[in-house]
């Protein structure tokens, strides 16, 4: 008989009774080491790889239990996106950090639409969702309350379920007035997702999203209330919107922004990478940043610093927020409305 063969037949009891220990010992080496000493749970494990034994069965314990210890993070962005931009992979990191810490396992699960335009979640295998950013289609959500399994929801309140959030308006605040301590003739802003549409385009007020649903609008309101304050008028005529937040879209938007009469000599980008394609825009046309136009960021990514010149952001505690919304889920702290706050960094774009 083969090894394969023995190792399909063995069973948590068969390798218990081997080993003449209880299944819960079996279980606990591989699911729970810190109930076993090191030197027991080692034994235990090296005669479970002789015997060709390899862990209790995940799907059996799951049936059991009723918990698989998976849990699906819901993207608002597709995969691709959401592994390689910054914002979002810093994100995760800080959910595997708390994940890894305590044996639980994460799925990717994206929200935004395919081309049929529908987006089906496989919810019967996680044990609830960590949802990351208001998804785009509205329906998402009332499919996963219909599932009846914990939500924490991350970048948007969403009833009262547990929320992780920073502090968004305040943070453009900050940014603005640290601009406007010089006097700008014309500002503009290039907004990410104001408005619900695929296309670049100036926005209208009756347009715009719901604040409570949307982290631009909150940022939109820090931004006009550091004009107010110092009575800087910005029309809606000033203020774009960009559908992703992807250079491509950013260097259309920033492109028609330093196009326009008066051309604009402060520019409020509502993320790095859009303040990214708007310095990298503005030299095309021959333009010096900071000197004949000033640029701030938001999130503060690796490439903010180093970029040429360096961006001032507002910086924020992805990893960090990563970290709170896996603490929420998994019940490690007795808080349900977790707010980070955010930190303006000064940098050359706008000294």
């Amino acid at each position: 008989m083969s090894p394969q063969t023995t190792a399909k037949k063995l069973t948590l009891k068969d390798v218990a009774r081997a080993l003449k220990v209880s299944t819960a010992t079996i279980s606990n080496a591989f699911n729970r080491p810190d109930q076993l000493s090191a030197e027991l749970r080692r034994h235990i494990l090296s005669e479970c790889q002789r015997m060709g034994y390899h862990g209790p069965n995940a799907t059996a314990r799951s049936l059991r239990t009723g918990r698989s210890g998976i849990v699906g993070i819901v993207l608002s962005d597709n995969l691709s996106y959401s592994v390689t931009d910054p914002v979002a992979s810093e994100f995760l990191h800080g959910v595997a950090e708390v994940f890894d810490e305590q044996q639980t396992h994460m799925l990717l699960l994206s929200s935004a639409p395919h081309g049929s335009g529908y987006t089906q979640l496989p919810d019967s295998m996680v044990d609830g969702f960590i949802v990351y950013g208001a998804p785009i289609q509205s329906t998402i959500l009332s499919r996963l309350l219909q599932q009846h399994k914990p939500i924490v929801t991350v970048d948007f309140n969403w009833q009262d379920f547990p929320a992780v959030n920073v502090t968004n308006q305040e943070g453009a605040l900050d940014s603005a007035r640290h601009a406007l301590r010089q006097r700008p003739q014309q500002v503009a802003v290039l907004g990410l997702r104001l408005v619900d549409t695929d296309r670049v385009c100036r926005v209208t007020q009756e347009e715009l999203l719901d604040a409570s649903a949307s982290v631009s609008i909150q940022r939109l309101r820090g931004y006009q209330q550091a004009l107010a304050e110092v009575d800087v008028p910005l029309t809606t005529d000033w203020i774009w919107n960009i559908p992703s937040n992807s250079l491509k879209f950013a260097q259309q938007a920033a492109r028609e922004a330093l196009m326009s009469f008066p051309r604009p000599d402060l520019l409020l980008c509502m993320s790095d990478r859009i303040a990214q394609a708007a310095t990298q825009c503005a030299q095309h046309l021959g333009l010096r940043v900071p000197e004949d136009v000033r640029i701030i960021g938001f999130d503060d990514i690796p490439e903010a610093q180093i970029m040429s010149p360096s961006l001032t952001t507002v910086h924020q505690q992805n990893v960090e927020k990563g970290r709170q919304a896996a603490r929420l889920f998994l019940g490690l702290t007795d808080d349900t409305q977790v707010v980070i706050p955010t930190e303006l960094v000064i940098r050359a774009s706008c000294p």
